[in-house]
């Protein structure tokens, strides 16, 4: 049983916010991009890591948002999202995103959605559109659930958050 979590020597140190942090910079995770239009009609985004399935039937996500996010009142406030699934093409768009502050959308890589107006990622490997579903408390961050309105997808190689960098998976095609 050396490698159950009751016999690790550091289990206490989990608790502690930089051992928890360290923790979390090894689990690998897919790169979007959320965006929605604020009560202005101003386009608004963030990147996110924390993105997530929750339900087929009926096809529900999560995605999680930092309050402390220039984005976060817009998204508040929004009835509708989409999340850009990033390929690894898109590592300057995910950088610029995962900032605070500023036009993000200065620098162009987005168009609007035909549907809604909302801004996408025309080469992301899948856009999902989401109508906001719930908001709920997660401490430092806000968790939304999107039921899902919308796909589209597309083929290429993901964008994957790990250790603090993002990075291309070495095989996207598999064994």
């Amino acid at each position: 049983m050396a490698d159950d979590v009751r016999d690790a020597p550091d289990i206490a140190a989990a608790a502690e916010p930089e051992a928890f942090r360290e923790a979390m910079k090894r689990f690998a995770s897919g790169v979007t991009i959320v965006t929605t239009i604020d009560a202005d009609g101003d386009w608004k985004g963030f990147t996110a890591s924390a993105f997530c399935s929750l339900s087929l039937d009926p096809p529900l996500v999560l995605v999680c948002q930092a309050r402390s996010s220039s984005s976060y009142e817009a998204f508040m406030g929004c009835e509708r999202f989409l999340v850009n699934i990033l390929g690894e093409q898109h590592e300057e768009l995910a950088l610029r995103f995962a900032r605070s502050g500023g036009d993000k959308f200065a620098d162009g890589g987005f168009e609007p959605s035909r549907r809604t107006g909302l801004p996408v990622v025309p080469d992301a490997l899948a856009v999902v559109g989401c109508d906001v579903r719930d908001r709920y408390d997660g401490g430092d961050h806000v968790i939304y659930v999107g039921t899902v309105y919308s796909c589209r997808v597309r083929d290429g190689a993901p964008m994957l958050h790990f250790d603090s960098r993002f990075h291309a998976l070495a095989d996207p095609g598999g064994r």
